[in-house]
């Protein structure tokens, strides 16, 4: 406990009459540079009111959105060398994950629960991008794998919500090799006959693009994110040639069939109980939730 700064400030600002303000309190749009309060587009679902534009949504804020009721089990991030390669550049790996974890309240980038969604039970798994650029890493893929195998158990659907800059470079060939082993677990569940749906968020590169983010059944995208391999910068430099504009946004790739279909953030949890119905052949009015429901349901937190 930091004794200055958690009681010797406070007194001080108290009897000064400040109030400290919180940095986060209004967010700039990037598109129109417009100035949002930030209350107010969190109770948007994180898309900016008047341009439309999608922010990056909180990984266990859009369990919350996505499940019924915001009820939903979380799964447990399962534990793993923390620093097999001992890795340091301009600091320590082990004070980045600190770092990040701080800053998240969570152990990686993976975020995964079982709920329903209209009465559908569903895995559904999230990046944090917050978390290093929502990298995929071996806590990573462990939790990925974990989840599908969930799903094979609980005989249901998974959803993909991936939000990522790619492969962890401090993890090395051992982050490469949660490629191959997310693809055996998508094909696991493709032969255990659940469907597998990918909603591409903003952004979507490297690694993960390169791996399960694309082997879904269905992919949806959400409006402007970015879904990519290697950046629009780094092609241009490599074959030194000017790419079209919008190359590599959600309404690109939709017009030339990378995605199946551009949905609104809003309008995503609709979008995918109507779709995961017609996949399972549950009637299309069929809201009841199962009888056997996740134990234990948690109340997710933003």
């Amino acid at each position: 406990m930091n004794w200055i700064t958690n009681y010797v400030r406070p007194r001080i600002n108290s009897m000064l009459g400040r109030r400290e303000v919180p940095e986060n309190l209004w967010i700039k749009c990037p598109e129109t540079g417009e100035m949002v309060f930030h209350k107010d587009l969190e109770e948007n679902k994180w898309v900016i009111p008047a341009s439309g534009y999608h922010m990056k949504m909180p990984a266990k804020a859009r369990l919350t959105d996505l499940f019924d009721g915001g009820q939903y089990e979380a799964l447990p991030q399962p534990k793993v060398a923390q620093d097999p390669l001992k890795f340091r550049d301009s600091k320590k790996y082990t004070d980045r994950l600190k770092d990040s974890r701080l800053k998240t309240d969570q152990e990686d980038t993976i975020v995964a629960g079982v709920g329903t969604v209209q009465g559908l039970k569903l895995v559904a798994v999230v990046h944090e991008f917050n978390f290093m650029g929502g990298s995929l890493g071996i806590a990573a893929g462990e939790a990925i794998v974990k989840a599908f195998e969930r799903a094979i158990k609980e005989k249901c659907p998974l959803v993909m919500f991936p939000a990522s800059g790619g492969a962890r470079m401090q993890e090395g060939i051992l982050s490469l090799m949660q490629l191959p082993r997310t693809t055996v677990a998508v094909d696991m569940l493709k032969e255990a006959g659940q469907p597998y749906i990918v909603v591409l968020t903003n952004p979507t590169t490297g690694g993960v693009t390169a791996s399960y983010a694309m082997l879904g059944d269905l992919h949806i995208a959400e409006p402007g994110a970015e879904i990519c391999f290697a950046g629009k910068r780094v092609i241009e430099q490599t074959i030194r040639e000017k790419l079209p504009e919008g190359f590599q946004t959600s309404e690109y790739l939709l017009e030339h069939g990378m995605v199946d279909m551009v949905v609104k953030r809003h309008d995503i949890p609709d979008t995918l109980a109507r779709v995961l119905k017609i996949m399972t052949k549950r009637p299309a009015n069929d809201v009841a939730a199962p009888a056997n429901v996740p134990k234990p349901v948690v109340k997710a937190s933003a």
